[in-house]
């Protein structure tokens, strides 16, 4: 089985303008990221699938693979572009995070596994158990309900499910019912490039999460819990944060 990851790579985001390229650590974060997929065992390549040539110049600086794009309007769609012209061969796709630069190898290796595993999904992404109120409460904490078989119910911004009979201080204590959806996906080749035809769906746009378009389309999402997430880079205080945990660990 050919497996490649793509990490979808725009110049512009709007709470931090060009972070991709942020490199107060000597390094820039896509490089960051880029090599960290690459450490996970299943990958066959990782391709960087850029909206510029300024990130396609730094990641070829860099060593890594880039792919030069055409504008699209969602990542999905920037690596289904990759998929057809590059990756005829691939069998899987991964969409990893640009913006998540200390992504554990072992959470892409996991994603891939669950595809695998399960021959009768499309798609498979991760989950993690909330560990405070705080995450969810929070609107830009996903949540994901997830069936026994660890097919997925349903993603929102609300806490759900729902807890009626007890306080959500104490469930979180006792069994942790809130799963914090983790934003990484594998997508078996075909239904890649059938997901970026579809238009947007009515629930999608209602929370604006674009894996409920998979499953208003009858998808079958599968989710593999894993014990802990990276931290993504959102914000200037993000990335301070970030570099300070950098430095911390670089050798004196």
């Amino acid at each position: 089985m050919i497996v490649y990851g793509v990490i979808p790579a725009r110049l512009q985001s709007t709470r931090l303008p060009r972070k991709l390229l942020l490199s107060d650590t000597g390094r820039p974060v896509i490089e960051y990221t880029w090599r960290a997929a690459s450490r996970a065992r299943n990958l066959q390549k990782v391709i960087v699938a850029a909206d510029s040539d300024e990130i396609r110049n730094v990641v070829v600086g860099f060593g890594g693979l880039c792919e030069l794009t055409g504008e699209h309007p969602s990542g999905t769609d920037r690596i289904a572009e990759v998929a057809r012209r590059c990756c005829p061969d691939g069998d899987l796709f991964v969409n990893i995070q640009g913006d998540e630069p200390e992504i554990d190898p072992a959470n892409i290796e996991a994603v891939i596994q669950a595809l695998v595993d399960c021959p009768e999904a499309e798609m498979a992404t991760l989950a993690t158990p909330m560990t405070s109120l705080e995450q969810v409460q929070a609107s830009s904490c996903v949540k994901v309900v997830v069936a026994a078989d660890g097919r997925a119910l349903y993603f929102s911004r609300s806490p759900i499910p729902f807890c009626r009979d007890r306080q959500p201080e104490e469930a979180l204590k006792t069994d942790q019912p809130w799963l914090l959806h983790l934003g990484i996906y594998a997508y078996r080749a075909e239904f890649l490039q059938k997901l970026t035809t579809l238009p947007p769906s009515r629930l999608e746009q209602l929370e604006k999460l674009e894996q409920l378009r998979a499953l208003e389309a009858g998808a079958r999402i599968q989710v593999a819990i894993v014990p802990h997430h990276s931290v993504g880079i959102d914000t200037p205080e993000d990335y301070a944060r970030f570099v300070a945990r950098q430095r911390s660990t670089a050798p004196h």
